[in-house]
């Protein structure tokens, strides 16, 4: 009876260190800010091997990956993709909100309770704590007992806190201006590491100041992009147009100095820099308990907000971006090990064409003028007795003055008759009311998206939407935040331990990468999430 007791045991011991093995040393979630879904295809032609067509050819990829909700900005996506859910759980509703019960704005990762390290001003006093749930990072570090570690790395703050959640051990992201440094907070560290400090001590980043930004391959060759030059872009101040090449050491004294790098394709470059930095000094995927390393590119998403999605500028940034995926590949093959880490990569949101482009191809778009809507709102409700009753009008969402609505049935009709005003503007396309979105079981698209991106603390009381590719946003360079397919498809690549290779054109959401995380690793889903689990993805 003993032997066959210490029989089963021994069984059953192996089992469990078989699981245990078979598990990533090492998670590494990458998120392209601003990345559409055709720079994949548009741009194959001109990608290594060794980046994201390694990515395809070895790892699964979702071809009808989309959000779910609106709006498309940074803080929603970064938080959606880590937790699972939606900004109607997560609560990360813009990436700056007005807040109704202070009477102001207030930014998505901002925190006065913590001191910068690495900066004397405020671009530090950053962490996750207005996010409400947790992330898969989270749930892993609960599920070691702390001892699986996760870092975050972006150019944006935003991009690093978010994605590795509360209970991160590091998030960093960059500073430019004057010293193009990678800092943090306190919510974190005392200080910040001494890897940290010799990467910011070191010529780094100074050495990317010191080059051109010119294409990596002959400009003839780029020919899915627009001319380059044309009437839809920014580009920097100093140069009269905006073309290559780009001196930008020159053009760092009219350009933020050290910031300009986050507008180019270098940014992503140093991303990748100060990740293998962090890989080598925090161990990462170097012993039995799960790591987790969240990358956020957000140069692709500065470039194109400056140059547009049709220009030779985002094509470059994307074919050197493929260079720094297949070096990051290449660095996790030889220090952690080709079958000891899973890594995924997919984006926060889209981006629309340069409306006015479109509109000179005959493509219906344009812009919209917020302010002259509010002028129109205000003056058409005057009109009604109904004076001073607009407290805010942002993010396409109106907040009313409680304080001068007494009763609910009051509030009702005031939403109401603004809606009805609403549906009558010029170029607005959808209106949905706070009594809507509670009594409607969002039986179409445009109201699903509106309520899962609805936070009954945090949003307004009416919510429109704008027709097709109408932005409001100067008349040059790309934006977002729409629920539009441009905005919401986004790649999805998942590559590495425990991924069945392969592909699927089944429509997915961009809450469905934390669940299927959480299942590859036997690990609780986070507190909030709303996805499935992509199951094909598995092995």
């Amino acid at each position: 009876m003993r032997l066959t007791s210490f029989i089963f045991f021994a069984f059953l011991s192996g089992v469990l260190l078989a699981q245990n093995q078979s598990k990533p040393k090492l998670i590494v979630g990458v998120v392209v800010d601003q990345m559409r879904f055709d720079y994949l295809t548009k741009f194959d032609s001109h990608y290594s091997e060794d980046g994201f067509k390694r990515l395809k050819r070895e790892g699964f990829e979702a071809k009808n990956l989309h959000f779910n909700y609106v709006p498309t900005y940074t803080g929603p996506g970064h938080a959606s993709i880590f937790t699972g859910t939606s900004p109607m759980n997560h609560g990360i509703i813009s990436n700056t909100w007005y807040d109704k019960f202070h009477d102001e704005f207030i930014y998505c990762a901002a925190d006065d309770k913590v001191k910068s390290l690495g900066t004397d001003t405020r671009d530090g006093k950053m962490s996750p704590h207005r996010m409400l749930t947790t992330t898969f990072a989270d749930q892993n570090r609960l599920h070691t007992q702390f001892r699986g570690k996760t870092i975050g790395i972006s150019i944006k703050d935003r991009g690093a806190i978010l994605p590795a959640g509360h209970t991160a051990n590091a998030a960093y992201w960059f500073y430019g201006k004057d010293k193009g440094h990678f800092i943090s907070s306190s919510f974190y560290h005392n200080e910040l590491p001494k890897w940290v400090q010799k990467f910011n001590n070191s010529k780094v980043v100074e050495n990317y100041l010191n080059k051109d930004w010119n294409t990596f391959k002959n400009i003839e060759l780029y020919t899915e992009s627009g001319n380059d030059i044309n009437n839809y872009e920014h580009g920097f101040e100093g140069k009269d147009n905006a073309s290559f090449p780009y001196d930008l050491k020159t053009l760092s004294k009219d350009n933020g100095e050290f910031d300009i790098l986050k507008t180019t394709a270098y940014g992503n470059s140093i991303i990748v820099d100060f990740a293998k930095e962090a890989i080598k000094a925090e161990d990462l995927g170097q012993d039995n308990y799960t790591d987790v390393l969240t990358v956020s590119f957000s140069s692709t998403d500065y470039v194109g907000h400056n140059f547009g999605v049709n220009s030779k500028e985002i094509q470059d940034t994307y074919i050197r971006l493929d260079r720094d995926i297949a070096n990051l590949l290449n660095f996790l093959d030889s220090k952690v090990g080709k079958d000891n880490y899973t890594l995924f990569l997919t984006a926060d949101h889209g981006a629309v064409h340069v409306p006015q482009f479109l509109k000179d191809h005959h493509i219906p778009a344009g812009y919209f003028d917020t302010k002259q809507l509010e002028a129109d709102l205000n003056e058409y409700l005057n009109e009604f007795g109904y004076e001073n009753v607009i407290k805010n009008i942002s993010n396409q969402q109106i907040f009313l003055n409680y304080d001068l609505l007494v009763t609910y049935s009051n509030l009702v009709k005031l939403q109401r008759e603004i809606k009805h005003f609403l549906l009558q503007y010029p170029k607005i396309d959808r209106v949905f009311t706070r009594e809507n979105l509670a009594q409607s079981s969002a039986s179409t698209r445009a109201e699903a998206l509106i309520k899962n991106g609805f936070h009954p603390k945090r949003s307004g009381d009416i919510i429109f939407a704008f027709e097709p590719s109408y932005i409001s946003y100067p008349k040059k360079g790309s934006t977002h935040g729409s629920g539009l397919n441009y905005d919401t498809q986004a790649p999805f690549l998942l590559y590495g331990q425990g991924v069945k290779p392969g592909y699927t054109y089944k429509k997915l959401f961009i809450t469905d990468i934390a669940p299927t995380i959480s299942a590859l690793l036997g690990i609780e889903m986070p507190n909030g999430a709303t996805g499935s689990v992509i199951e094909e993805a598995l092995d």
